[in-house]
C-alpha cells in the first residue's frame, strides 16, 4: 500500500502514548480513510517503512516484512561489458551482488590466523632503551641492560598483545633473533640474541606492583607467556629503521625479501617473526655501507 507523506503521523514515546521503535510509523485510520489495511485492530496499527518513491512511503505490515522485502525493494544490478564473437562490445547485466563487508572481514581474520599459525624460526624482539615509567616502575631495557645481567640472559616479560604472545609460544630453543631498540630517538637493530628457554608463564601478570599486572588473568589459566633470551653479539654497525624502510619500499617494487616484512606491515607488534631470507638479508647489511 502507498500512503502520502502528508498522511503519516510520527509519534514519540510518552507516558500515555504507545511505544514505537525506530523505523516504524503509526498510521491513524482517519488519516487513511478509503484505504484497506489488512490485519488492523483498534485505532492504530504499526507498519514498517520499506522504501520511498517520489514523495510517498511504501508501507507493509511488520509480520509480512521479511517475506515481502525482496519483492518490494529494487535489486541493484551490475553492468558488465563483454566482447561478442563478431568483435562488437555489448553490455550484459549481472545481478550477482558484490562481496559483503562481513565476508571481507572474515577473510582478513582468516589471513591473520594464517600468519599466526605459520611456523617461523627467526625473530625481532623490540625493547625500549630509554627510561619510561609505568605505575612507578621504569620499564627501560636496552641491549646494555641485557649484557649486564648474569650470563647475559633475561626473561622477555611484559608482552601484552595476543599475536605477539602467540609468536613467542612458537619460539624454539636455539633460534636467533634481532634485538631492536624502539620508542627512542633513532630506532633500529643493534644486536643478535638467542632463545635459550621456550615459552612459560609470565609471572609479572600476577604482580600487582608490576607495570604489566593483568587483573583479568588467573593462575589456573594464565593469559601471558615469556621466553628467556641470551645476548650473542653486537652487529658490526647499527641498522636504523629508516634504512630498513628504504629497502622495504624498494623490495615492494622488485619483489625482494623485505617486501612483506612485519617490521612495516605490523609495526606495532613488539615481537615479530622473520623468514630465513629476511633475517639473512638484514644480517648481510652490517657488512655494507649505509644507504
Amino acid at each position: 500500500m502507498f500512503f502520502p507523506l502528508a498522511g503519516l503521523r510520527h509519534t514519540r514515546r510518552t507516558h500515555h502514548g504507545p511505544r514505537v521503535l525506530p523505523g516504524y510509523v503509526v498510521v491513524d485510520h482517519k488519516e487513511c480513510a478509503g484505504d484497506k489495511i489488512e490485519g488492523c485492530f483498534g485505532r492504530r496499527h504499526v507498519f514498517r517503512i520499506c522504501a520511498r518513491f517520489n514523495g510517498c512511503l511504501l508501507m507493509c505490515d511488520d509480520t509480512d516484512f521479511k517475506k515481502e522485502k525482496k519483492n518490494m525493494l529494487p535489486q541493484k544490478k551490475l553492468r558488465k561489458r563483454t566482447i561478442s564473437s563478431d568483435g562488437n562490445s555489448e553490455d550484459s547485466v549481472n545481478s550477482s551482488p558484490k562481496p559483503s563487508l562481513k565476508r571481507k572481514a572474515s577473510s582478513s581474520v582468516e589471513a591473520s590466523k594464517e600468519t599466526s599459525t605459520k611456523q617461523y624460526s627467526r625473530w625481532i624482539l623490540k625493547s625500549e632503551p630509554q627510561s619510561r615509567f609505568e605505575k612507578g616502575s621504569d620499564i627501560k631495557f636496552g641491549i646494555e641492560d641485557l649484557k649486564a645481567l648474569p650470563n647475559q640472559t633475561s626473561c622477555w616479560d611484559g608482552v601484552r598483545n595476543y599475536q605477539a604472545r602467540n609468536f613467542m609460544r612458537q619460539m624454539k630453543e636455539g633460534q636467533l633473533g634481532f634485538f631492536y631498540h624502539s620508542s627512542c630517538k633513532e630506532p633500529g637493530i643493534v644486536a643478535i640474541v638467542k632463545i635459550v628457554k621456550e615459552a612459560y608463564v609470565d609471572h609479572t601478570q600476577f604482580d600487582t606492583n608490576d607495570a604489566y599486572f593483568d587483573a583479568t588473568s588467573r593462575e589456573e589459566n594464565p593469559k601471558w607467556s615469556m621466553v628467556d633470551v641470551q645476548y650473542q653479539r653486537m652487529l658490526k654497525r647499527f641498522l636504523p629503521l629508516a634504512e630498513l624502510k628504504q629497502y622495504h619500499i624498494q623490495h615492494r617494487t622488485d619483489g625482494g625479501p623485505l617486501k612483506d616484512v612485519m617490521l612495516f606491515t605490523r609495526m606495532r607488534l613488539s615481537v615479530q617473526p622473520l623468514t630465513s631470507a629476511q633475517f639473512d638479508f638484514i644480517l648481510n647489511l652490517e657488512d655494507q655501507e649505509p644507504l
